[in-house]
């Protein structure tokens, strides 16, 4: 068995070697290998508690937007959470029981969720945004036995009955136990006995097609396997890092979590209750940022102020969550001199697929495999590997940074483990060089004439249109064509829902895509979404097939074939 300065050096030798030739993909791809580790392994205490104690550096920087803020070093995180361990042990928590972390951006988050991993604990991030039933069926199916949540969020678990131990961080709360007990508890290093497959997190998926699923993680496949997402980033050590993410969700973990601390990073966070551009930059500059990931409604937004010159420090830019239109890369472009790369990645898995440092970007690919990553492409009619097909990563290569399965789905692991491959769900194409294009989810992409439509191909020139915030393509089905692409359209602001927006829209979409992907029907619609903010299309799907069944047309829409 490894000693703990074995086990430091081997994992930050990985990292510092990805580190090194990041810049060289090919170079990465042939001599990274994932680090060994095996027996008993607990990241918050073998490497956060390994890095942090004595380390006077600043792992966590929380800036609020009425200019208050707040530096935690690692030394006084390691203790701290130390101190939330120790009470929280008092309390009954141990290895294997799942805790429900339901927090926002603030010092608390960060400490619970460290020392629920150095009980041993299994941890179960929350969206605050969710409702009693939500929670509810949170609590029943992840078999929650802890939950820790802000005292302004308690009414909400009013009506979720359960035999589970309440936590309150802020004001009290009849019946719940307040979180501030733990600053008198005895800050005593913990030494859980955590195996390599032992399970550390539980994500619901956000459920755009059906009831969220439990994503399992182990004590490797993220905290280990977000070196791939660190590789993507470009985050190195004693960067100020900043990512625009919601506490509950992966991304937040992704970005905010065990990627900058691999690095040995500084996380930067900038609370605000709405969005400001000016503020928001103004923050990049004085924080010295060096590496920024947000989603492109945020990249979008800092556009259309003035991005002035380049913050001083800032070195990496990158995007996430959907596509970004090539009007946006180039504005930054023109402004920082810094290319947005993007990535692919899921829940289930840390980053796949990505656009890395000091690499050529293809507009419109994703990228290529990240080192340590088997992808390949599957044909989903044959089976075989090939240059189109569904993103797939080979089981016999044993890839790290895979979740350990659907917690308490049998059935759903069968389908996505079978024929020895991983399956993702989403369908892309290679080209010689290796670099992946996004097509779109399996369930998505429909024929049209017996041309394949990739509805994600459609919206990302949608998009481009100044009328168009939001575009969700569906088959409308068609007797002649066997169904015909539709647009669902969330207007900009300044825009009316009336014939000549739609003509305006279905004339761009016309003169940019290739005449068998002509979009032929569009609708100004109230987008429906997951509580994280993805769009469900299968509603949309059902919203048409439905009118198609009883024969009624749906009048609010507006046809390529009346206008144009």
């Amino acid at each position: 068995m490894a000693s703990n300065t074995d086990l430091l050096d081997t994992l930050r030798s990985a990292r510092d070697h990805l580190v090194t030739v990041m810049a060289d993909y090919d170079k990465a791809v042939e001599t990274f290998e994932w680090p060994r580790v095996t027996g008993p392994f607990n990241w918050a205490t073998d490497w956060f508690d390994a890095i942090a104690r004595g380390n006077d550096g600043v792992a966590l920087w929380i800036v609020e937007e009425d200019g208050r803020e707040l530096k935690v070093t690692f030394d006084e995180m390691a203790r701290r959470s130390d101190q939330v361990a120790t009470w929280l042990g008092g309390l009954g928590v141990g290895k294997g029981d799942r805790v429900i972390l339901m927090l926002g951006n603030q010092v608390e988050l960060w400490e619970s969720m460290l020392a629920v991993a150095k009980l041993g604990a299994v941890i179960m991030p929350t969206t605050g945004a969710l409702g009693p039933a939500d929670l509810a069926d949170r609590i029943r199916r992840g078999g929650a036995g802890f939950v820790i949540a802000n005292a302004t969020d308690a009414p909400k678990f009013a009506e979720v009955d359960g035999d589970y131990v309440r936590i309150a961080v802020g004001a009290p709360v009849d019946g719940w136990r307040p979180y501030s007990d733990a600053d008198a508890a005895e800050a005593r290093p913990h030494a859980p006995q955590t195996c390599t497959d032992d399970p550390l997190l539980v994500y619901f998926t956000s459920g755009t097609t059906s009831k969220p699923k439990l994503v399992e993680h182990s004590q490797i496949s993220y905290p280990v396997g977000h070196l791939t997402t660190m590789a993507w980033i470009g985050v190195r050590p004693g960067d100020v890092h900043l990512a625009i993410s919601a506490p509950g969700w992966a991304k937040h973990a992704w970005s905010c979590f065990f990627t900058p601390w691999i690095a040995e990073a500084t996380i930067f966070v900038y609370n605000y209750a709405r969005f400001d551009a000016a503020a928001l930059l103004g923050q990049l500059r004085r924080a010295g940022v060096n590496t920024f990931c947000a989603p492109p409604t945020v990249w979008r937004m800092l556009i259309q102020a003035d991005l002035g010159e380049r913050p001083a420090g800032l070195r990496e830019v990158l995007g996430a969550g959907e596509p970004l239109n090539p009007e946006v890369i180039s504005a930054v472009e023109r402004a920082w001199g810094l290319t947005i790369r993007d990535g692919f990645g899921q829940t289930e898995t840390t980053l796949q697929i990505g656009n890395t440092p000091g690499q050529p970007v293809k507009a419109g690919s994703m990228g290529r495999p990240m080192p340590g990553v088997p992808v390949v492409l599957v044909d989903p009619l044959t089976g075989e590997l090939a240059d189109e097909g569904e993103i797939c990563l080979d089981l016999s290569r044993k890839p790290l940074n895979l979740m350990t399965g659907y917690l308490g789905d049998d059935e759903r692991n069968a389908q996505v483990m079978h024929g020895g491959y991983y399956h993702t769900g989403d369908v892309a194409s290679r080209d010689a060089d290796g670099y992946i294009t996004y097509i779109g989810r399996t369930d998505d992409v429909f024929k049209s004439s017996d041309y394949k439509v990739s509805p994600f191909e459609l919206e990302s020139v949608l998009i481009e249109h100044p009328a168009v915030v939001e575009a969700a393509v569906v088959p409308q089905p068609d007797d002649t064509r066997l169904a015909v692409p539709k647009a669902y359209v969330a207007l900009a602001d300044g825009w009316s829902a009336d014939r000549d927006t739609a003509k305006a829209i279905l004339e761009y979409a016309r003169d940019h895509l290739a005449p068998y992907l002509k979009v032929r029907r569009v609708e100004f619609f109230d987008l429906p979404k997951t509580i994280s903010g993805k769009i469900r299309r299968v509603e949309l799907r059902e919203r048409e097939e439905s009118a198609h069944r009883t024969g009624q047309g749906i009048d609010t829409e507006y046809r390529y074939e009346d206008l144009v």
